[in-house]
């Protein structure tokens, strides 16, 4: 059988909270926890976006996520949008005479 997907939404996001403090080295690179890999289900070979957040031109927070959640994300954000659109932006596809 199948593991059905979790529907995301901003709704369901959860809370923030600091896992762990990790070091830049020199090139660049850091270690993300083991603990947290786990948690996460963060597999060698993942691919993570990570998404920028700006006040006044400097970074204040930088967050990592998914591909796939993130995919599942903006498929949900978007897709009434998109629908809505379609639908030549009329609520009602049906005239009432």
């Amino acid at each position: 059988m199948a593991k059905k997907e979790k529907n995301i939404s901003m709704d369901n996001l959860g809370c923030c909270k600091v896992e762990s403090v990790v070091s830049v080295d020199e090139r660049g690179q850091m270690v993300l926890p083991k603990e947290l890999r786990e948690k996460a289900n963060i597999k060698a070979g993942d691919k993570l976006a990570l998404i920028n957040w700006e006040n006044d031109g400097e970074s204040i927070c930088i967050c990592m996520i998914k591909i796939e959640k993130l995919a599942g994300l903006l498929k949900n954000i978007l897709g009434p949008v998109m629908k809505e659109l379609g639908n030549g932006g009329n609520n009602n596809a049906k005239s009432k005479h």
